[in-house]
Protein backbone atom coordinates (compact mmCIF):
# COMPACT_ATOMS: atom_id res chain seq x y z
CA UNK A 1 0.00 0.00 0.00
CA UNK A 2 0.98 3.72 -0.47
CA UNK A 3 1.83 4.89 2.71
CA UNK A 4 1.76 9.30 3.24
CA UNK A 5 3.07 10.55 6.37
CA UNK A 6 1.65 12.83 8.89
CA UNK A 7 3.49 16.21 6.98
CA UNK A 8 1.96 14.94 3.47
CA UNK A 9 4.92 13.31 2.33
CA UNK A 10 5.00 9.86 0.68
CA UNK A 11 6.35 7.30 2.55
CA UNK A 12 6.14 4.89 -0.53
CA UNK A 13 4.84 1.62 -1.46
CA UNK A 14 5.22 -0.45 1.20
CA UNK A 15 3.73 -3.82 2.71
CA UNK A 16 1.16 -3.61 5.38
CA UNK A 17 2.60 -4.79 8.56
CA UNK A 18 5.72 -2.65 8.16
CA UNK A 19 3.38 0.33 7.45
CA UNK A 20 1.69 -0.45 10.73
CA UNK A 21 5.04 -0.32 12.01
CA UNK A 22 5.80 3.33 10.84
CA UNK A 23 2.69 4.61 12.15
CA UNK A 24 2.93 3.10 15.79
CA UNK A 25 7.06 4.74 15.76
CA UNK A 26 5.08 7.78 14.54
CA UNK A 27 2.17 7.36 17.75
CA UNK A 28 -0.67 7.76 15.39
CA UNK A 29 -2.82 5.74 13.27
CA UNK A 30 -3.06 4.19 10.00
CA UNK A 31 -6.10 5.62 8.04
CA UNK A 32 -7.10 4.28 4.91
CA UNK A 33 -7.65 7.20 2.73
CA UNK A 34 -8.31 5.50 -1.20
CA UNK A 35 -9.18 2.27 -1.09
CA UNK A 36 -10.39 2.03 -4.66
CA UNK A 37 -6.96 3.23 -5.83
CA UNK A 38 -4.57 1.05 -7.31
CA UNK A 39 -2.75 0.37 -4.93
CA UNK A 40 -4.96 1.59 -1.99
CA UNK A 41 -3.70 4.88 -0.19
CA UNK A 42 -3.06 4.93 3.48
CA UNK A 43 -2.34 7.89 5.41
CA UNK A 44 -0.83 8.47 9.26
CA UNK A 45 -2.53 10.63 11.27
CA UNK A 46 -4.54 10.80 14.77
CA UNK A 47 -7.65 9.45 13.70
CA UNK A 48 -9.81 10.67 16.70
CA UNK A 49 -8.67 14.36 16.04
CA UNK A 50 -9.54 13.80 12.18
CA UNK A 51 -13.05 12.23 13.27
CA UNK A 52 -13.08 15.66 15.54
CA UNK A 53 -12.38 17.65 12.79
CA UNK A 54 -14.78 16.45 10.33
CA UNK A 55 -17.36 16.73 12.88
CA UNK A 56 -16.79 20.19 13.08
CA UNK A 57 -16.75 21.08 9.29
CA UNK A 58 -20.30 19.49 9.14
CA UNK A 59 -21.61 21.95 12.47
CA UNK A 60 -20.18 24.57 10.36
CA UNK A 61 -21.65 23.41 7.09
CA UNK A 62 -25.20 23.59 9.22
CA UNK A 63 -24.43 26.91 10.21
CA UNK A 64 -24.28 28.65 7.15
CA UNK A 65 -27.08 26.78 5.54
CA UNK A 66 -30.12 28.98 4.92
CA UNK A 67 -33.35 28.12 6.19
CA UNK A 68 -36.87 28.91 5.88
CA UNK A 69 -40.14 28.49 6.85
CA UNK A 70 -43.46 28.51 4.72
CA UNK A 71 -46.22 31.11 6.99
CA UNK A 72 -49.92 31.09 6.47
CA UNK A 73 -51.65 33.61 6.47
CA UNK A 74 -55.83 33.69 6.32
CA UNK A 75 -57.86 35.51 5.39
CA UNK A 76 -61.76 35.86 3.96
CA UNK A 77 -63.18 37.49 0.82
CA UNK A 78 -65.45 39.91 3.08
CA UNK A 79 -62.65 41.07 5.68
CA UNK A 80 -62.69 44.30 6.73
CA UNK A 81 -60.15 46.77 6.36
CA UNK A 82 -58.92 47.39 9.24
CA UNK A 83 -57.99 43.18 9.98
CA UNK A 84 -56.81 43.57 6.21
CA UNK A 85 -53.88 45.80 7.05
CA UNK A 86 -53.03 43.73 10.50
CA UNK A 87 -52.50 41.12 7.70
CA UNK A 88 -50.48 42.62 5.78
CA UNK A 89 -48.29 43.86 8.38
CA UNK A 90 -47.90 40.24 9.16
CA UNK A 91 -46.94 39.15 5.85
CA UNK A 92 -44.10 42.16 5.94
CA UNK A 93 -42.72 41.03 9.20
CA UNK A 94 -42.51 37.33 7.90
CA UNK A 95 -40.85 38.40 4.72
CA UNK A 96 -38.54 40.33 6.66
CA UNK A 97 -37.55 37.15 8.44
CA UNK A 98 -36.74 35.61 5.33
CA UNK A 99 -39.59 33.15 5.59
CA UNK A 100 -41.97 32.15 3.03
CA UNK A 101 -45.88 33.28 2.79
CA UNK A 102 -49.09 31.74 1.72
CA UNK A 103 -52.08 33.92 1.59
CA UNK A 104 -55.33 31.65 1.77
CA UNK A 105 -58.35 33.36 0.80
CA UNK A 106 -61.32 30.90 2.61
CA UNK A 107 -64.57 30.34 1.18
CA UNK A 108 -67.71 29.19 2.67
CA UNK A 109 -71.24 28.36 1.73
CA UNK A 110 -72.10 30.76 -0.65
CA UNK A 111 -69.11 32.82 -0.54
CA UNK A 112 -67.91 30.99 -3.59
CA UNK A 113 -69.97 33.58 -5.71
CA UNK A 114 -67.24 36.54 -4.75
CA UNK A 115 -64.52 35.02 -6.42
CA UNK A 116 -63.64 38.33 -8.03
CA UNK A 117 -63.67 39.82 -4.26
CA UNK A 118 -61.01 36.94 -2.95
CA UNK A 119 -58.86 37.87 -6.33
CA UNK A 120 -58.67 41.70 -5.88
CA UNK A 121 -57.86 41.02 -2.30
CA UNK A 122 -54.82 38.72 -3.27
CA UNK A 123 -54.12 41.40 -6.19
CA UNK A 124 -54.02 44.32 -3.43
CA UNK A 125 -51.85 42.30 -1.27
CA UNK A 126 -49.28 41.90 -3.86
CA UNK A 127 -49.06 45.46 -4.58
CA UNK A 128 -48.59 46.55 -1.32
CA UNK A 129 -45.34 43.94 -0.74
CA UNK A 130 -44.04 44.26 -4.25
CA UNK A 131 -40.87 45.97 -3.02
CA UNK A 132 -39.79 43.42 -0.45
CA UNK A 133 -41.27 40.46 -1.86
CA UNK A 134 -42.20 37.99 -5.12
CA UNK A 135 -45.13 36.40 -5.83
CA UNK A 136 -43.57 32.62 -6.24
CA UNK A 137 -47.04 30.99 -7.35
CA UNK A 138 -49.79 33.16 -8.76
CA UNK A 139 -53.15 32.81 -7.70
CA UNK A 140 -54.66 29.76 -8.07
CA UNK A 141 -57.70 27.97 -7.11
CA UNK A 142 -57.97 24.88 -4.71
CA UNK A 143 -61.70 23.48 -3.81
CA UNK A 144 -63.10 26.44 -1.90
CA UNK A 145 -59.76 28.22 -1.55
CA UNK A 146 -57.73 30.72 -3.77
CA UNK A 147 -54.15 30.52 -2.94
CA UNK A 148 -50.93 32.81 -3.38
CA UNK A 149 -47.19 32.36 -2.27
CA UNK A 150 -44.79 34.76 -1.44
CA UNK A 151 -40.95 34.66 -0.94
CA UNK A 152 -38.59 37.57 -0.37
CA UNK A 153 -36.93 39.21 -3.05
Amino acid sequence: MRVIDPEGKQIGIIPTKEALATADDFGLDLVEVSPNANPPVCKIMDYGRYRYEQTKKKQEAKKKQSTFQVKEIKIRPKTGEHDLQVKINHIKKFIAKKDKVKVSVLFRGREITLRQLGEDLLKRIEAETEEIAAVEQSPRFDNRTLVMVLSPK
